[in-house]
């Protein structure tokens, strides 16, 4: 075990957390206000609505994150008519189509565990709103969603946590991401086992974290 390779790795993978946490975090930002609104789609009683909402959630739960990726950031650049559009600054980016396809991604989980989130609430809570005078879009955002947050944080934590290990695959569309900088190094030293054992010992103290701070939400919220 070669100690001072792990020692020297370190500080090269903890810079490389900085780009990994910048993934996650915009990632979850665009796609917890995708989840919502296609939780609110999936709601709608109007067939064609939901239907296209609960297609979008099959489609991005049902194929491979990777797939996605490849697909973003491969397939769209093979089609001409996007390179002449303003869209192809984006999409030409590797950083911008990880984004995308994290957003995407996350953003249909977050749709349902919302969606179920926001069908457990009683319908006597509505009633009593209806019944003081409270307007149906004021009790939707004052009452309904802050309701299906609390009893949404047990699974959103998770789907932060996966969301967080699924970051990455951005390594594989030539992002240098914890992951990417670990493949980098192995590729120099021939020590995989040293270097992914610091990278796996990063990704279980962030992990660590986001479990803590959801646990304490949880129970601040509970009351």
């Amino acid at each position: 075990m070669d100690f001072e390779l792990m020692i020297n790795s370190f500080p090269k993978l903890i810079g490389a957390t900085v780009i990994t946490l910048k993934l996650l975090s915009v990632s979850l930002i665009v796609g917890l206000f995708i989840g919502l609104l296609f939780a609110i789609l999936r709601l709608n009683k109007n067939f064609f609505i939901n239907r296209f909402a609960y297609g979008y959630s099959y489609v991005f739960r049902g194929t491979p994150l990777l797939v996605q990726i490849f697909i973003i950031y491969f397939g769209l650049g093979q089609i001409e008519y996007l390179r002449s559009t303003i869209l192809w600054a984006i999409l030409k980016e590797p950083y911008w189509c990880a984004i995308i396809a994290f957003a995407l991604n996350t953003g249909a989980y977050t749709s349902e565990i919302l969606r179920s989130a926001f069908q457990t609430i009683k319908p006597g809570i509505i009633e009593a709103g209806k019944s003081l005078g409270i307007s149906n879009k004021i009790i939707f955002y004052k009452i309904q969603i802050p309701i299906a947050i609390r009893q949404s944080l047990p699974a959103y934590g998770n789907e932060i946590i996966l969301m967080m290990k699924g970051t990455s695959l951005a390594s594989t569309v030539t992002l240098m991401d914890l992951t990417g900088v670990a493949k980098y190094i192995i590729s120099t030293t021939f020590k995989p086992i040293e270097v992914f054992i610091v990278a796996g010992g990063i990704y279980l103290f962030m992990t660590f974290i986001i479990h803590n701070v959801i646990k304490f939400l949880e129970k601040r919220y509970s009351y």
